[in-house]
């Protein structure tokens, strides 16, 4: 079994190097919370994308090899 990836099914690299631009993090970001059913994680990513947000996607990304996942948590 393929082990999950965060960005649309791709691979961590990829999704690394997608992380680390802005805007496609930030969009990357909105369209996968809103893909996975999590609505409100979706509109605080939607409002605070470009701060803090960003920086806590590198910072899981490189250290724990996958993005932060506020849906689980709201």
């Amino acid at each position: 079994m393929a082990k999950k990836s965060d960005y649309f099914g791709l691979g961590y690299v990829v999704s690394l190097i997608l992380a680390i631009i802005p805007p496609t993090n930030w969009l990357c970001g909105v369209i996968t919370r809103f893909k996975d059913g999590h609505i409100v994680a979706g509109i605080l990513r939607l409002v605070f994308g470009w701060n803090i947000v960003y920086v806590l996607d590198l910072i899981l990304m490189i250290f724990s090899k996958h993005i932060l996942r506020l849906g689980s948590i709201l």
